[in-house]
């Protein structure tokens, strides 16, 4: 039987690949698991829709990010936050904060998971923080957090 699969299957093909498999196989296994449809003319049509939605998904989504990261370039953030005499911050400024910030100031939504962070920040200062805003497309952006007075 020739199947389209919809997915990745080990030792078996990609995404998109026409693959002759044993009925039962078929039936049993990647049908029912979303993994393959029939190669009949109306699955492979509507395959090929659903790749070609994919595709303009991605390419728009691709100039989104693009965009965005042209804001982002030499972009400078003024985060502030409660802090000691010695500059230790009474909280921390985190990812989410950041995100925030970014939303206030530019207009853009930036999810906290895209702002790179290997620690919250917890110290008066300057810090460069990456924000990845899609495949390939990293920016790095200054954050300064100052005392709040």
């Amino acid at each position: 039987m020739k199947i389209v699969l919809t997915a990745n299957v080990p030792n078996l093909g990609k995404r998109g690949d026409i693959v002759s498999v044993a009925d039962g196989y078929a039936r049993n296994y990647l049908i029912p698991r979303g993994l393959g449809l029939e190669a009949t003319p109306p699955n492979l049509t509507r395959f090929e829709a659903e790749r070609q939605a994919v595709q303009r998904r991605t390419k728009r989504e691709a100039a989104e990010a693009e965009k965005t990261a042209k804001l982002l370039d030499g972009f400078s953030l003024t985060v502030k936050a409660k802090a000691g005499e010695e500059g230790r911050l009474f909280g921390s400024v985190t990812a989410k904060d950041i995100s925030a910030g970014l939303k206030d100031v530019l207009g853009i939504g930036v999810d906290r998971k895209q702002i790179e962070l290997h620690e919250p920040l917890k110290a008066v200062g300057r810090y460069l923080v990456a924000v990845h805003l899609g495949p390939g497309i990293t920016r790095e952006i200054n954050v300064n957090v100052e005392p709040l007075e």
